[in-house]
């Protein structure tokens, strides 16, 4: 992927390259509002301090978890991976383990080397009780603030996607790669609202969501996100807490920024068992 600047600052096009089916394509998306670099730098700063001060906090619930993990199951405590942060450069994210290690290996335990990369999936077998825990109050994330503090990531921004995901899903949505303008984010306007992927439905409601937040991006949208976040991880009503935010999302957003596909009837390979409709490629 390549990020190229006209001669008018505030117009930045995002380009994907790849040789597809029928022969070599490109496509470029505009971003109509590109973020003031005062914010931008702003934001990183902030996202590094704040990160350090919330690493620090959190160690106590880290080193707790950390003992479950050990106790509970083999293997690792720390469980990396390997994502696509701005402008498509890759690194390791960092997580706890919540899933099953390749010592307890039942058939679906494994599933990725026989599968493929998979999405999770409700009730996924691969999922430790521990894990389900971590999930859902969402400390398996907490290791992510290392991210955070290396410059890697955001502490608001889209979601950091696998590239052996991305390496699909931009077959089917071709401007799937605007996203990646930003710093992904621990937490983000997708994120907070929208369930976890499992099916290209709701792989096109999160980027509708993502679009909005890139070409959006500042200060009181990430200030909202974060407090929503919070209220979130509360337990709270979301829609008590997103009418009190204003945050913007649903219908509004899907209808300005859905992204463009085609569809199609072929399953896609790596969903763990979920079907739903599949989008073929938007001739380049």
């Amino acid at each position: 992927m390549e990020i190229s600047k006209g001669a008018d600052a505030s117009k930045v096009f995002v380009a994907s390259e790849r040789n597809g089916v029928n022969g070599y394509h490109r496509h470029a998306v505009e971003l109509r509002h590109q973020p003031v670099g005062w914010y931008i730098r702003c934001k990183y700063v902030a996202d590094r301090v704040l990160a350090g001060i919330l690493l620090v906090l959190s160690l106590p619930i880290l080193a707790v978890a950390a003992l479950l993990i050990k106790l509970t199951s083999c293997g690792p405590i720390i469980y990396r991976q390997k994502r696509l942060g701005k402008a498509g450069a890759p690194f390791t994210i960092y997580k706890l383990r919540t899933m099953y290690h390749n010592c307890e290996v039942i058939s679906y335990h494994n599933c990725e080397v026989i599968s493929g990369p998979c999405w999770a999936t409700k009730n996924d077998p691969r999922i430790t009780p521990v894990g389900r825990i971590l999930r859902r109050l969402h400390i398996d994330e907490l290791p992510q603030l290392w991210n955070v503090l290396r410059g890697e990531m955001s502490l608001v921004g889209p979601r950091p996607e696998r590239p052996e995901f991305i390496e699909r899903l931009q077959d089917y949505f071709p401007d799937y790669r605007h996203r990646l303008s930003v710093r992904p984010g621990m937490t983000g306007l997708a994120q907070v609202q929208l369930p976890p992927d499992s099916d290209l439905d709701s792989v096109r409601l999160k980027l509708a969501h993502d679009f909005y937040y890139v070409e959006r991006l500042g200060p009181w949208l990430d200030i909202r996100i974060l407090l929503a976040t919070g209220l979130y991880l509360l337990c709270l009503p979301t829609a008590w807490w997103r009418r009190w935010l204003r945050l913007p999302g649903g219908p509004e957003v899907v209808r300005r920024y859905e992204p463009k596909m085609v569809p199609s009837s072929r399953p896609l390979p790596w969903t763990n068992g979920v079907h739903a409709t599949a989008y073929r490629r938007v001739p380049g």
